[in-house]
């Protein structure tokens, strides 16, 4: 069972029988050693968001989630289709489960789908990601400063802002919670 200050960013927590990830966190401390604890979670099966406030001593109970590597195979119209790399068990997600990891999904990477009661709920990609810069304006001599951003799209066809001096071609790790650059390959 987690307490309320158990509650961080991506922590999965049980609701009513529905698994929840908590997307925002905030605690207040109250006077005489009180506190609450307001969260924003996402339901994993609807993927409806709901504000939440525990205080004290609440008990909170863990989703039971079971998490699987697996590898990207390829998409159609409405479905992402995944394979177990050690089974060779094949998973489907709707485009909506998979949201915005879709624009850093390359065929044959690893990542992992996470499952409650045996019912696919929720993509994780790895925390960063190299790819390959495929298209991006060339810098302004002498304007090659890490300041100055811009466009630049990668291999999975989405558009990041990156510094100046990238060129295409070159690899860059993107932080695929945010889509933001983080560095170049050296």
């Amino acid at each position: 069972m987690y307490g309320p200050t158990d509650l961080k960013k991506n922590v999965l927590i049980t609701l009513d029988g529905q698994p929840y990830k908590v997307i925002e966190y905030s605690q207040k401390v109250m006077g005489r050693g009180g506190s609450i604890v307001n969260v924003k979670v996402k339901n994993l099966i609807t993927g409806a968001l709901l504000p939440k406030t525990f205080k004290g001593q609440e008990k909170i109970e863990p989703a039971e989630v079971t998490t699987r590597k697996v590898q990207y195979l390829y998409k159609d119209d409405e479905k992402f289709y995944f394979m177990d790399p050690e089974s060779f068990e094949q998973y489907e997600l709707n485009s909506d489960l998979v949201g915005d990891a879709k624009d850093y999904m390359r065929d044959g990477d690893e990542m992992e789908i996470q499952f409650y009661n045996g019912t696919a709920i929720n993509l994780t990609l790895p925390k960063n990601l190299w790819l390959k810069v495929t298209y991006t304006e060339t810098a302004v001599k002498g304007d090659t400063t890490s300041s100055v951003q811009k466009d630049a799209t990668l291999e999975t066809g989405v558009t990041i802002k990156v510094p100046a001096f990238i060129k295409t071609g070159d690899v860059i790790s993107v932080d695929t919670e945010t889509g933001a650059y983080r560095e170049r390959q050296k």
